[in-house]
């Protein structure tokens, strides 16, 4: 038998009542009522403790990670709490400008920024281009204008994290990066160091994602800091990673932890204390200010469990069907009570691999109709989202002082049928 939900996977203003469940003094049953399910819900104050931990606990440049969860809401809340945002893909780059973003907080990254990527994110004047390899060092040769462009160099350490590996990229076998080991990064320092008008301000370095231990921040310090012996650099950034806890039994450090242990790693590889030590976390900020709500539709028993089945599913959180993550889930009118019934929660969608949580534990009384949440979905669950067996994407609603406020509607059908061509 399980025990009632843990609170401390629930967002920070988060109060469970007989009947219902708070979120920035919100009734989650009343949103559900306003917005339908599934919808995603975002409580703003969570959001932005979160992003003020990570200003606090680096130094100037440190840069939301946007891949985790990217509206424009989001990104004005980000800048606002001192953030830069760093985007991937012409598209994020895309949505931050149209947001109101100043180009000037932007950090552009991917491991196959196309030329016209790369173009527009210069002329528009991005703070940093993180430079990938040596097709785009010569893309970049041919773009550089008049008054030259910032970048950093993203560095593999040959440093492998304890976590799933299609989350790791700080090996020597991953897409992302150019090898220290290898010559590989050297050889990269020396050619964006010939381009006039690149000015290369630094090093990027990210080992992977939901990380909980710092060992291997260490050891890719520890490597880092040898390569940078006789060079001179102002910024340090070793991206993201840190973990969360998706689930009772796991315990994640605090952002201000991290931050403490890669000030003390840097000092001990030797890593010169006027160099700038940014960071860009995007799961540690969104994950536990979001949930999504469902409403369950059927409850099938079988032979070997019992399945219970909700109005969502793999199209808005892919996260289980990927990476076998593991998330819990409550009853919203039965928050306080024992969650004996042990249940597998599917989706909707045509697949057997459609499955929100392998092993739910809910009240023995809940069933069809009633309103399901999983906790910690705010990083890559909307970021995520498809429309697979044509199913609309859930709309975004944030939560502060007792209102809620749609940031990202409700896809319809019309929307997905608006790319269709007329033959």
């Amino acid at each position: 038998m399980a025990a009632p939900l843990d609170p401390a996977l629930l967002p920070d203003t988060a109060a469970l009542e007989e009947d219902d469940v708070r979120v920035g003094g919100v009734s989650l049953r009343a949103l559900a009522e306003e917005f339908g399910t599934p919808v995603f819900v975002y409580d703003e104050a969570t959001l932005r403790a979160r992003a003020r931990a990570a200003r606090a606990a680096f130094d100037e440049g440190v840069a939301y990670a946007s891949k985790a969860f990217l509206c424009g809401a989001m990104a004005r809340l980000a800048v606002d709490e001192g953030l830069d945002l760093d985007v991937a893909t012409g598209g994020e780059l895309d949505l931050a400008l149209r947001a109101g973003v100043p180009a000037s907080r932007l950090v552009l990254h991917g491991n196959n920024k196309s030329p016209a990527e790369l173009e527009r994110a210069i002329a528009v004047g991005v703070r940093r281009v993180v430079v990938d390899g040596f097709d785009e060092i010569a893309r970049l040769a041919d773009l550089v204008p008049p008054r030259g462009v910032d970048v950093l160099l993203r560095v593999t350490p040959g440093v492998e994290a304890h976590t799933h590996e299609f989350v790791r990229t700080g090996q020597e076998d991953s897409k992302f990066g150019v090898s220290i080991s290898t010559g590989d990064a050297a050889r990269a320092w020396r050619a964006l160091t010939d381009i006039p008008g690149v000015r290369l301000r630094g090093l990027h370095c990210h080992i992977g994602s939901q990380i909980f231990e710092f060992d291997g921040y260490r050891a890719a310090l520890e490597v880092v800091g040898s390569f940078l012996a006789g060079r001179d650099l102002d910024e340090l950034c070793v991206g993201g990673g840190l973990g969360v806890a998706y689930v009772s039994d796991e315990r994640a450090p605090a952002i201000a932890e991290w931050g403490a242990a890669i000030r003390a790693g840097a000092h001990a590889a030797g890593i010169a204390a006027a160099t700038r030590l940014t960071a860009e976390p995007g799961r540690a900020i969104v994950a536990q200010a979001g949930l999504t709500l469902y409403r369950a539709g059927t409850r099938k028993v079988t032979s070997a469990r019992t399945y219970l089945a909700v109005d969502g599913g793999m199209s808005d959180n892919p996260r289980p069907v990927l990476y076998g993550s593991g998330y819990e889930a409550f009853d919203v009118a039965r928050p306080r009570e024992e969650r004996p019934q042990a249940l597998r929660l599917v989706g909707k969608h045509c697949e057997s691999g459609d499955v929100i949580v392998d092993e739910a534990w809910l009240p023995d009384a809940t069933g069809v109709g009633d309103l399901v949440a999983t906790p910690v979905t705010g990083a890559y669950g909307y970021a995520m989202a498809s429309t697979y067996n044509r199913v609309p994407r859930p709309p975004v609603v944030f939560v502060a002082d007792g209102r809620a406020r749609p940031v990202v509607r409700r896809e319809t059908f019309d929307d997905l049928a608006r790319l269709e061509v007329e033959p």
